[in-house]
């Protein structure tokens, strides 16, 4: 009896603890529901946009190479300052280009002469024909005059081209850019058309990038677009990234795209067109771009508040009658530091943000509005922006 009587003791202060958590105990309190941060929920139309690699080209590049032969008597540029088309980059020897200057202007002369000769000769045969002159003399006159006309053409396009030649010897700038290090110095003999370059021209401002679609995505956009989930932009415009990540100030604008997918990358090229006044982009640089080809409805979920189930689903907590509720969602790629949810919640319900270390789904909650911050902390919305330190 007294053995009974001992485990009956026993049983009895084990089941107090329980009693004292389930409030079934006489004179407990009832468990308060738990306080948990919310925010709304809202449907909207957030921008559609993917990340893609690419290389910056320039706008304009020149390879300068001389049009006559000679030897470089003078550099007459600075490398690395902006340069004007026409601008003097090379001075050749010009000491051939000036004798053929002066035959071709002798050449002029005597060929004026020898049409003042044969016009003076032909307007003799005409006064005199008939009487002394033969009608097939005049005929020759008029022919030697002709003769004399053409060659005096001959003679003038000839000290054209000296005086363009003579030119030439000044090697200029075909555009406006930034002048490059000289690849000859004075001394050096060059020829005309020689494949070596004596010094690039590059323009900066614009700047375009190349930046690189897998075909594949591209097929699933127009899909898309095609079945009207996504509302296409009237304008494609991309967001890059510099090598250092930070963000260009200038969007890029679409100015050309290709028309083949490429053998060995399986990618489509879009070229694109920002301004670059400071040349903060260089030719060469691989950059990042955020492509927005739309608008897609949906909501913004901060990607801080979800997490995955063990089937690898996006969960998020929802505060539902009272009560927590876990509920899994479809992101449709993300926004900034937020997935675009598709499927899986409603405009208006209460996500939870704040409050759900342990929480358990059907457990009573007492949702309290807040705000998250653009440092990802939760703030009260009545906090002031001064008190939320």
């Amino acid at each position: 009896m007294g053995r009974a009587m001992v485990i009956g003791s026993v049983l009895t202060l084990a089941a107090l603890p329980l009693l004292a958590q389930t409030g079934g105990g006489a004179g407990q309190a009832p468990t308060k529901p738990r306080s948990v941060g919310v925010i709304t929920a809202e449907l909207q139309e957030v921008p559609r946009s993917y990340t893609l690699p690419g290389r910056a080209v320039a706008y304009e590049q020149a390879d300068i190479r001389p049009r006559m032969t000679g030897v470089i008597t003078e550099i007459l540029y600075e490398p690395g300052k902006p340069i004007t088309r026409g601008a003097p980059m090379f001075q050749l020897d010009d000491t051939s280009a000036r004798a053929d200057l002066r035959a071709a202007e002798a050449a002029v002369g005597s060929a004026r002469a020898g049409v003042t000769v044969r016009r003076s000769t032909l307007d003799r045969a005409e006064r005199l024909v008939g009487s002394g002159v033969t009608q097939a003399d005049l005929e020759t006159a008029r022919a030697e005059y002709e003769q004399a006309k053409a060659a005096l053409q001959s003679a003038e396009a000839a000290l054209d081209l000296a005086e363009i030649e003579l030119g030439w010897t000044t090697v200029t700038s075909p555009i406006d850019g930034i002048s490059g290090l000289a690849q000859v110095s004075v001394g050096d003999l060059v020829t005309a058309s020689q494949s070596d370059i004596m010094a690039t021209v590059t323009r900066l401002d614009p700047i375009e990038v190349d930046m690189f679609e897998p075909s594949a995505r591209m097929l699933q956009i127009r899909d898309e677009i095609e079945s009207g989930r996504i509302r296409a932009a009237e304008q494609l415009n991309i967001t890059l990234t510099l090598e250092n990540g930070s963000t260009y100030a200038s969007q890029g604008v679409l100015v050309a795209s290709g028309s083949e997918v490429s053998t060995t990358t399986g990618t489509v090229e879009y070229r694109f067109r920002a301004a670059n006044p400071d040349g903060r982009i260089l030719p060469g640089m691989f950059l990042r771009g955020a492509l927005e080809i739309g608008r897609i409805e949906g909501i913004l979920v901060p990607q801080m508040i979800t997490s995955r189930d063990r089937a690898g689903a996006l969960t998020v907590w929802v505060a539902e009658d009272g009560k927590a509720v876990q509920r899994r969602i479809t992101a449709d790629g993300s926004h900034q530091n937020a997935w675009v949810v598709v499927d899986g919640l409603k405009d208006g319900e209460q996500l939870i943000v704040d409050g759900t270390t342990n929480l358990r789904a059907g457990a009573e909650v007492a949702p309290v509005p807040v705000r998250i911050d653009e440092n990802g902390v939760v703030r009260d919305l009545e906090t002031a922006p001064a008190q939320s330190e």
